[in-house]
């Protein structure tokens, strides 16, 4: 990695309410920290370190630090952390980590794709990113500012892991060397289409069974009804006695009102 120039100037500034307007004025806070100095509070142009994380692949860049008034002309040291402003993306304070030229240091780089991956340009997949940054290990100038993978061979459900990520020597990618950086899954729609039809069969299932049941409970009951009608009989018989005996009490009931009505006369 290429180290780039930035200026700074001591800060003397460290309440709440003086910070405030110390970026009001155009200037952002700044700490620089490491081994050979204690931490050292710094204030450096909104617009030079705006300019410079913005022409750059990542927010790991690698200064060569002046400061003004200091009596070390210039220490090499690592952008370590950006704090942004939530709604504005302002940059709001500079965290540096010096360093020396023969002394390896571990960043997060971020990863970067290129190609289409034959997975998802013949199959219709989908390209996953499961890791966007991996921790390196390197000395200041040999540390990239990303990690490029070309993804093109990549098949549906296939994957590159870790330990299958190109690295310039000198570049040690650390984790787990069998863990996925970016994989190709298989179309969703494919996915969907089978559980909708097993859905589909199982209920048919079902309805067949269910039918089955019912035309048996209708099978028993015809013959039930047989068996009834077998007996029926002796069930008739009764129910003509008790009609004779139903008309002979309306005849009994008849003839009185018929002597009524001749005493009448």
């Amino acid at each position: 990695m290429k180290s780039v120039p930035l200026k700074a100037f001591p800060r003397t500034l460290v309440q709440r309410g003086e910070v405030k307007k110390l970026r009001t004025s155009g200037r952002v806070p700044a700490t620089i920290y490491g081994r050979q100095a204690k931490p050292q509070n710094l204030e450096v142009v909104f617009d030079e370190i705006t300019y410079l994380l913005h022409h750059s692949a990542s927010e790991n860049v690698l200064v060569d630090l002046t400061v003004e008034n200091d009596a070390r002309a210039k220490r090499l040291a690592m952008v370590q952390e950006v704090q942004h402003h939530p709604l504005s993306g302002h940059v709001l304070h500079l965290d540096l980590h010096e360093i020396a030229e023969d002394e390896k240091v571990t960043v997060l780089v971020p990863v970067e794709t290129v190609g289409e991956a034959s997975g998802v340009k013949n199959s219709g997949g989908t390209l996953e990113h499961v890791m966007f940054k991996l921790r390196v290990r390197a000395l200041p100038k040999d540390l990239p500012e990303q990690l490029v993978i070309d993804v093109s061979p990549l098949e549906i459900g296939k994957s590159i892991h870790i330990g299958e990520v190109p690295a310039r020597p000198g570049v040690e990618i650390l984790g787990d060397k069998t863990r996925a950086v970016v994989t190709v899954a298989a179309p969703r729609a494919e996915e969907e289409v089978a559980p909708v039809a097993a859905v589909a069969a199982a209920a048919g299932e079902v309805e067949m069974t269910k039918e089955k049941k019912e035309e048996g409970a209708e099978g028993e009951a015809a013959a039930k009804g047989d068996a009834k009608a077998a007996k029926g009989a002796k069930p008739d018989a009764k129910a003509g006695a008790a009609a004779g005996a139903a008309a002979g009490d309306k005849k009994a009931e008849a003839k009185p009102e018929g002597k009524a009505e001749k005493k009448k006369k």
